[in-house]
């Protein structure tokens, strides 16, 4: 029989490649090693419930946050993201399965299927409320298998859209052209469009502040981002987990 951990958050990160888990404390510290899995796929609604909430059961944690890569509001789903891809971030777009995630209440599945306290909202948002200091005007670029931002202005999240699947060029999302992928096909370019798409994004939403994380974070050339007119902060690529803490702050 599990027991019941009602002191800590279990913090889930959900990826196109990999969710990871962790337990970490009312500050954000982490309580556990991170675990990684590789994200199950094809990935529906209800596999992902199903699969998450194993985790959420062996951890015995009654608090979970959790970060999802695609457009949300109040819980609920309004662009899957990469999880529409039936095989994976290669693979296409699914339509059925697509179409089964728009409008989906994760939040709640998530709720009935574990019994606990469950806060769902976009990786980028929860990356935010990980990483950001509090003061002015920041802005998360999250790096990983996909391309995302979330904008905090004096400590509050400010609800921005989701970019990884707006048009970058060439008929690529943000996600295909800045994604993980592209990294390994030509860094060089890769490294040419997040400058680009970074500069955009500071002069779109008058930012000071530039926070990078994902697990490409590390591989950013921040010599080359010398031409835009903000401080840069590189994070850890498990700091996503830590705004798991703040979805249940008062």
């Amino acid at each position: 029989m599990v027991s019941h951990d009602s002191d800590s958050v279990l913090a889930v990160d959900i990826g196109a490649s990999s969710i990871k888990f962790c337990r970490v404390d009312d500050k954000g510290l982490r309580l556990s090693d991170v675990v990684r899995v590789p994200t199950p796929y094809p990935c529906s609604p209800s596999a992902l419930v199903g699969f998450v909430s194993r985790y959420v059961a062996e951890s015995g944690c009654t608090r979970v946050g959790v970060g999802f890569p695609g457009a949300m509001v109040n819980g609920r789903v309004l662009e899957p993201g990469n999880l529409s891809r039936a095989n994976g971030f290669t693979s296409p777009i699914d339509p059925e399965l697509h179409d089964a995630w728009i409008a989906t209440n994760l939040e709640e599945a998530f709720r009935e299927a574990t019994a606990a306290d469950v806060r769902v909202v976009n990786d980028a948002t929860l990356a935010a409320l990980g990483c950001c200091v509090g003061e002015g005007r920041e802005l998360v670029f999250t790096l990983g298998t996909g391309f995302g931002i979330a904008l905090v202005a004096d400590g509050q999240i400010v609800p921005i859209r989701d970019v990884g699947a707006e048009i970058f060029d060439e008929a690529q999302t943000y996600d295909e052209a800045l994604g993980d992928h592209a990294r390994a096909s030509d860094i060089r370019r890769w490294r040419e469009r997040l400058v680009w798409a970074v500069s955009r994004f500071v002069s779109e939403f008058s930012v000071t502040v530039v926070h990078l994380g994902g697990g490409n974070s590390r591989r950013v050339d921040l010599a080359t981002m010398s031409g835009i007119n903000a401080t840069f902060i590189v994070n850890d690529n498990d700091t996503t987990l830590s705004g798991a803490a703040r979805l249940f702050e008062s």
